[in-house]
């Protein structure tokens, strides 16, 4: 049996997991009554944590059985941690309750670890009378245990609650509710920041029946099967109430079949998925992805648009400026190319070597001065003498003094800057006079000097 509960649990793990799950167990073999109607609600508000979980139901017995001949305690196996009173103590004035330890043994024997226990309380709802209080007649007793070792190492959490008979469950009239507060019932959806801006966090909330896979769960079934309670024909169903409807948004519900239900007058919102009795064990899964959003969420997709749009409009001047900043404390330091052909890479106008001027005397002719000069210069006429004209040319260079040098990169520390003017006189188009002047100075940056 060990060998079977081994392999049956490696091939149950290897199946994706949903986060809840629950099947009801009979004190003896082949109980002889059946669950219905069974109705297992999550209520969802904005706090999202810890989940309150009413598991209501009734038992079904035959019109040839006697309730008295069937009574006996009911076990609920719900795979993961329950919330209830602690051990030993109990809500109000009631007095507490002595840990289980049956229920410790019982689960301790087949090699698990408690990791919790107390109690959960059970009430009685009459179905006619939907405004009459719930009345508490019982405090079911559980624990809280998870099993070590194998080659998959710690299993989850998983709770075996021990319901105690009472006479109300056989009832038609009546429903008993199972309050549970189930903690990390609601799970986070991973996202991108850009997802989680636009559209804000997700969430995502299950609930199942029937669903046996998990390493924790499926061993204890294997062993007590002929325990399990079936469903009756009366119509079960897994259901979700959101509180705040208002600022709800669902995304996505699974199955698609699953019922969906405003209530505006309350706020909320109920999704509910049919619990078929005819599919056997499979499971029953219902599946929720929606987020709570507030007021400034909700104008997100328009606010986030202007609000980059803004920022780009006052960072892109900002940047420009910088960049600006950069790019002239570079090119004030740092020059890049031959030392040697400086003069040359930093020159700008006509800038005449003493070789150009020497061949320009005069008698010169005005061709030949624009062939050695370059019809860049400025030309002055005077009006009472249309024979006489002035060409001027002018231009400047930044000779970098350069520190150290790096290969093609050398340091900086100063620019030397040269203003060259070259004045030429023209009379009947031959040179008359010629005069140069080179004005000299000191920059710290070459653009300055322009």
């Amino acid at each position: 049996m060990i060998r079977i509960w081994a392999i049956a649990a490696l091939l149950f793990s290897a199946l994706p997991v949903a986060a809840e799950a629950q099947i009801f167990l009979g004190s003896r073999p082949h109980p002889g009554f059946e669950i219905g109607p069974l109705i297992v609600r999550a209520r969802v508000s904005p706090s999202l944590d810890p989940i309150p979980v009413d598991v209501f139901f009734s038992l079904v017995v035959p019109p040839d059985r006697s309730a008295s001949d069937l009574e006996q305690d009911i076990f609920l196996l719900w795979p993961n941690a329950v919330s209830g009173t602690p051990a030993g103590k109990a809500p109000g004035k009631a007095p507490g309750k002595a840990p289980d330890r049956s229920l410790a043994q019982y689960i301790e024997a087949r090699g698990s670890k408690i990791v919790d226990s107390g109690s959960v309380p059970l009430f009685v709802r009459p179905l006619y009378q939907a405004t009459a209080p719930a009345d508490p007649i019982a405090h079911a007793p559980f624990v809280t245990f998870v099993r070590n070792g194998g080659p998959l190492g710690q299993t989850a959490p998983a709770t075996y609650i021990r319901i105690p008979w009472s006479p109300a469950m056989v009832n038609r009239t009546n429903l008993m509710d199972l309050r549970l507060t189930i903690p990390k019932l609601v799970q986070p959806k991973r996202a991108t920041w850009v997802e989680e801006a636009f559209g804000g966090p997700r969430h995502l909330i299950t609930l199942t029946f029937n669903d046996l896979r998990g390493r924790g769960l499926f061993p204890l079934y294997l062993e007590n099967r002929d325990r399990l309670i079936r469903l009756s024909d009366d119509p079960s169903q897994l259901l979700i109430n959101f509180a705040d409807v208002d600022h709800l948004k669902i995304d996505q519900v699974s199955p698609p079949t699953a019922n969906r239900r405003t209530n505006e007058r309350q706020s909320t919102e109920t999704i509910s998925a049919f619990l078929d009795r005819s599919e056997g064990l499979k499971p029953h899964v219902l599946t929720v992805e929606f987020g709570y959003f507030s007021g400034l969420r909700s104008w997100a997709p328009i606010l986030i648009p202007i609000l980059f749009f803004a920022a780009g409009n006052l960072a892109g001047p900002l940047i420009k400026t910088l960049a600006s900043r950069i790019r002239r404390t570079m090119t004030a330091r740092l020059h890049i190319g031959r030392v040697g052909d400086s003069e040359t890479a930093k020159q700008s106008g006509v800038v005449m070597s003493k070789e150009t001027l020497a061949q320009i005397v005069p008698g010169t002719t005005r061709e030949d001065v624009l062939r050695l000069c370059g019809p860049n210069g400025e030309e002055f006429e005077q009006l009472g003498a249309p024979d006489r004209r002035t060409l001027i040319y002018r231009g400047h260079k930044v000779v970098p003094q350069v520190r150290r040098t790096f290969g093609w990169l050398a340091t900086v520390s100063h620019w030397d800057v040269e203003h060259h003017e070259v004045e030429i006189a023209l009379e009947h188009e031959r040179v008359r006079d010629v005069q140069a002047r080179v004005r000299r100075s000191r920059s710290g940056h070459p653009e300055l000097a322009t």
